[in-house]
């Protein structure tokens, strides 16, 4: 897991409440030996900003995976907004990013956008799009093949066709790999302004200051969940003064809970 030194504390969220959008009971999920999750279970609520925070190989892409409905658990139930998942009535209400740009490279960022938002729905198809394009940073880029964009162009385009059906959940997977630091905070000031206005949001991430920005945190290791709380609570319940040293007391508490 990486640290950095950009971290901004969590603010308050307009809608944030009590409501439970997202529930996983005892999931469980195999591939071949590997059990990627083993008894999971986590709730969020609406209007928080959500962080999955553990190394790779932790279960945070198959659980994020999970929750869109694209990979079934052998064990254990999911609902999201009230649904359980799979369900054909969630697509449209959430918007879900992946770690590389799920976007049509010969067509343009605007035919991406309408494409999407069709697809999913949404209304004044013309007008919304011109807004997530300005959203994102990317007005003057609307014409523009994917395939001519630079990585944090693309990343933020995939941003955009998440946005552009107006979801109350965004399920975003790492959604700053491989992006230069300037462009990663740039995307985290947009997950802010967002959540500020009551979307709610889980992210998964391995980056100690992207987790800092995160309303509560879910430690993950091997699939399973060592921890969670606000930032603040992480660090006090272990006597630690980051995110980091929080995360490795979990973990040795954890690997002597197993010997």
């Amino acid at each position: 897991m990486r640290r950095t030194n950009e971290a901004r504390a969590p603010r308050a969220v307009a809608g944030a409440g009590d409501e439970t959008v997202v529930n996983t009971r005892d999931l469980v999920k195999v591939f071949g030996r590997t059990r990627a999750l083993d008894g999971l279970s986590l709730s969020v609520k609406r209007g928080e900003k959500y962080g999955l925070l553990g190394p790779n190989g932790s279960g945070k892409t198959t659980l994020i995976r999970s929750m869109v409905g694209l990979v079934q658990p052998d064990h254990g139930q999911i609902e999201v907004l009230g649904e359980k998942v799979p369900s054909p009535f969630v697509s449209r209400r959430v918007g879900y990013m992946t770690q590389a740009a799920a976007l049509y490279e010969d067509l343009t960022v605007r035919e991406n956008l309408r494409f999407f938002a069709r697809l999913f729905g949404a209304r004044d198809v013309a007008d919304r799009v011109e807004e997530v394009l300005t959203l994102v940073g990317l007005a003057d880029r609307g014409s523009s093949p994917v395939r001519t964009l630079s990585g944090g162009m693309r990343q933020r385009a995939s941003l955009a066709a998440a946005l552009v059906h107006k979801p109350e959940l965004m399920l975003l997977d790492e959604p700053s790999v491989g992006v230069d630091p300037e462009l990663r905070l740039g995307l985290w000031d947009h997950f802010d302004r967002l959540n500020r206005e009551g979307r709610t949001f889980v992210i998964s991430t391995h980056v100690m200051d992207e987790a800092e920005r995160c309303t509560r945190v879910a430690f993950m290791r091997a699939g399973r969940l060592l921890a969670e709380g606000s930032p603040r609570e992480l660090k006090e319940q272990t006597g630690t003064g980051s995110l980091e040293e929080a995360y490795l007391w979990y973990a040795r508490k954890g690997d002597q809970g197993r010997a």
